[in-house]
């Protein structure tokens, strides 16, 4: 059984930054691309950001793109989301996630293995 732990999640000023961080355990870390999705209240869930097994593909959503950094540490099985100049409409639980590949993240809808169970960002503006 593969489990994801969010952490890192809280309260910042808009135009502050945030970094969250996600501790695999259960299988083989490297196995997987990982990914981090968000769910702002009362709409459906959406991909932010994903990375692959081994690091060497990286693709974000455009509503984050240039703003937040997803990097990955196969040695310590953990994948950390950097994000900033955060704004109001940045406000969602974030979601840690695995799949085989990034492309599953973008699928519609995505194709994803594992979740986490989430950590709130909350961008106060």
């Amino acid at each position: 059984q593969v489990q994801l732990e969010e952490s890192g999640g809280g309260l910042v000023q808009a135009g502050g930054s945030l970094s969250l961080s996600c501790t695999v355990s259960g299988r083989p870390f490297r196995t997987y691309a990982m990914g981090w999705f968000r769910q702002a209240p009362g709409k459906e869930r959406k991909f932010a950001a994903g990375i692959s097994n081994n690091g060497g593909a990286i693709y974000y959503a455009d509503s984050v793109e240039g703003r937040f950094t997803i990097s990955r540490d196969n040695a310590e099985n953990t994948v950390n989301l950097q994000m900033s100049s955060l704004n109001p409409e940045d406000t969602a639980v974030y979601y840690c996630a695995a799949a085989p590949t990034t492309s599953d993240f973008r699928s519609s809808p995505p194709r994803v293995m594992f979740w986490g169970k989430g950590t709130l960002v909350t961008v106060s503006g």
